[in-house]
């Protein structure tokens, strides 16, 4: 009897290992196809096939290709939280960190697109949505952190969100090749930038 009450733990214990490898392995996947095809073209299908996994088994982690898209965001905005989190202090080396992994990952803004046109509910209002907004809000406090600038006032608040604006749009002109066609660096704008929330 206690022999058969310690191994249903466990047999739960290594099923959730199971479940968690698998998820991480369609997300490998995902990031993959996504990096390869566009995030926006990615497919359940084409990332399923990546995965060595059926179609229909995706379904079992994640309910359409919106929700993967959010977990893949997800997953960034953790790693952009660390990444400013490691960079040392001030606005240029949390900006200069930041820039750098958005400029590779195009997650969020198809997650956000995804989001804003989604007619199902459940992921506007679902436990993804939740993680994501909770993600979006830690990688905001530690950009917070890291570049001195405070976050304990509305006003201040703002300040941190129009910076972390201006590091998505500066990612975004940086990918696309515009901020070089207009003679502009990276790092030149990201120290205007912190100038100007400094004065």
């Amino acid at each position: 009897m206690v022999e058969a009450a310690v191994r249903i733990p466990k047999e739960r214990r290594q099923r959730d290992v199971s479940r968690a490898a698998s998820r991480t392995a369609i997300l490998d996947a995902a990031r993959r196809v996504a990096a390869r095809d566009g995030a926006r073209d990615l497919s359940l299908r084409g990332v399923a096939a990546e995965a060595g996994f059926a179609p229909a088994a995706l379904y079992g982690y994640f309910r359409n290709k919106d929700e993967l898209l959010l977990a893949l965001a997800t997953d960034d905005l953790t790693s952009l939280a660390r990444a400013m989190r490691g960079a040392g202090s001030g606005l240029a080396s949390a900006g200069a960190a930041a820039l750098e992994l958005l400029r590779g990952a195009e997650t969020m803004a198809a997650a956000s697109a995804a989001l804003a046109g989604s007619p199902n509910e459940s992921i506007k209002n679902g436990d993804a949505e939740r993680l994501f907004n909770g993600r979006l809000i830690a990688a905001l406090k530690a950009l917070s952190d890291a570049s001195g600038l405070p976050s304990n006032s509305r006003e201040s608040q703002r300040d941190v969100v129009l910076v972390a604006a201006a590091l998505t749009g500066l990612a975004l002109l940086a990918r696309s090749g515009r901020l070089d066609a207009l003679g502009f660096t990276p790092a030149e704008l990201i120290a205007r930038l912190d100038g100007r929330f400094r004065a």
